[in-house]
């Protein structure tokens, strides 16, 4: 037992001496990783976002109706309401839009606010609830034949556009982190191989009192893993700042945004889970490089 918390004790000063002697070098491998890791995670906690967006959204079964300026919405509510798809039905008149829209941009004076733009240029709108998803496109065509109806919308439009941008976004960050992973390596590489030729004179001494190749570039190789432990932490502070500023801003703001922010939150599990990925892969670039900058050298 001694004898291995002395190996342990000696591996970690070396480790440690390794790191201070890098010097300048040792930042530059740090640096890349964390670049590297920051927006690894940023790619992978966008996705979680956007799909937990999506089955928010996916969820929703309200169709919006906008009637052309010359309906008003209780000539159509009776037809709508006599549809088999329909479970709920809430007209809103456009003078009650308009003062609500108006209230959500802080103008305190509705009259002035109108008068300013002559009239009031919003519509009447319907919001009609569906009795399942399945439905909701069936009864966004029948709507969309009413007399009056100018612009029926639903959400299964935008998430499909969503869903697409979300595909392509991945294609995107998943090329960016293979060059940039590709790169934290040879950096790492390159770093590590400068400090073993820095100390080439004791790696000698070492071999002719007949320590072995393990013993000599094990601390090199943890001085590797170290690197991408260091960037991994720093990564996943700025994540969190940048998603405490985030949420700070998103404060007090009205129903929809606050929809969409409550859809943005992170689950327990994937709070807990990202570190441990951002730490675990940047311990895998910094082994992956330090191992083929000593292999070259123990050979």
């Amino acid at each position: 037992m001694l004898k291995i918390f002395t190996q342990l004790d000696y591996l970690l000063k070396e480790t440690f001496l390794g790191l201070l002697r890098g010097g300048w070098m040792n930042w530059a491998a740090v640096s890349t990783v964390t670049v590297l890791l920051f927006l690894c995670g940023l790619s992978l906690q966008t996705s979680w976002q956007v799909e937990k967006l999506l089955n928010q959204f996916g969820n929703q079964l309200q169709v919006s109706v906008y009637l052309d300026g010359r309906t008003e919405a209780e000539t159509i509510a009776p037809l709508v309401a006599k549809m088999p798809e329909v479970v709920e039905l809430q007209t809103i008149p456009k003078q009650e839009a308009w003062t609500k829209l108006v209230q959500e941009l802080r103008i305190a004076d509705v009259e002035s606010a109108t008068l300013q733009l002559g009239e009031n240029p919003l519509v009447d709108e319907l919001q009609v609830k569906a009795s399942n998803s399945q439905a909701v496109p069936t009864l966004a065509t029948q709507l969309a034949k009413l007399p009056g109806v100018e612009v029926v919308q639903y959400v299964d439009e935008a998430v499909k556009q969503v869903a697409q941008l979300h595909q392509g976004w991945k294609w995107v960050t998943l090329t960016i982190t293979i060059i940039l992973t590709l790169t934290a390596i040879a950096v790492t590489n390159t770093t590590i191989r400068l400090i073993v030729m820095a100390r080439r004179q004791e790696i000698e001494i070492m071999q002719l009192v007949g320590a072995t190749s393990t013993w000599i570039y094990l601390p090199f190789i943890l001085q590797g893993i170290a690197f991408g432990l260091v960037g991994g932490a720093i990564a996943w502070s700025l994540l969190c700042v940048i998603q405490q500023f985030l949420n700070q801003m998103l404060v007090n703001q009205p129903e929809f945004i606050q929809f969409i922010t409550n859809g943005l939150q992170l689950t327990t599990a994937q709070i807990l889970l990202l570190p441990l990925i951002l730490l675990g892969f940047g311990a895998g670039v910094g082994l992956m490089g330090s191992l083929l900058a000593v292999r070259r050298f123990a050979k």
